[in-house]
């Protein structure tokens, strides 16, 4: 079975469990934490993986870090998953945990990559072209890019909406190589 199929099967349930005890605002932020942790300390990913580490001794880890910052929820969540020696899982876990939890909501990710830093007024000019173009609700998360010269990119899903000057140029070079 694939990790995406088991990561769906562990986060469907504390997803649905989360809102039925009215700590999914919670879970989702010890889920965002933890992803976002994972991410940037490349050594905790790698210990998680890591099949010369004891699952047990993987459990203490995690409880220790975790214990009295995450809520009850997702500490539990993380003993049972170490118990079935699926820890490996855990940022595939959290990372669909968090894509669940945007479709219930209607939340889109959005990432608008520019050449400069936004400003307030732009960046609310870009969520509303994210709403406008998604239908939900955008999470905008902005990236700099001095290679794309000028405009920007607007990245949602699998689609994207290239008006900077480098795509430009580019499609320019595609006509001319047509001709």
């Amino acid at each position: 079975m694939s990790e995406g199929r088991i990561a769906a099967r562990y986060a469907k349930p504390l997803l649905n469990l989360a809102e039925e005890k009215s700590v999914l605002e919670e879970v989702k932020q010890d889920m965002d934490s933890f992803a976002s942790l994972c991410k940037e300390n490349r050594d905790f990913s790698l210990m998680l993986k890591s099949p010369i580490i004891p699952h047990k001794r993987k459990a203490e880890i995690l409880k220790k870090i975790f214990e009295g910052k995450f809520s009850d929820l997702t500490l539990q969540a993380f003993d049972l998953i170490t118990r079935k020696n699926r820890e490996y899982l855990l940022v595939a876990i959290a990372d669909e945990f968090l894509a669940l939890y945007n479709l219930r909501k209607g939340i889109a990710n959005v990432t608008v990559t520019t050449t400069f830093q936004l400003e307030s007024d732009l960046r609310e000019s870009f969520k509303k072209l994210a709403t406008k173009v998604t239908g939900k609700s955008p999470n905008l998360e902005e990236e700099i890019d001095p290679d794309i010269l000028g405009g920007y990119v607007l990245k949602f899903g699998d689609k994207q909406i290239d008006d900077s000057v480098r795509g430009r140029l580019n499609d320019l070079k595609l006509k001319f190589n047509k001709k």
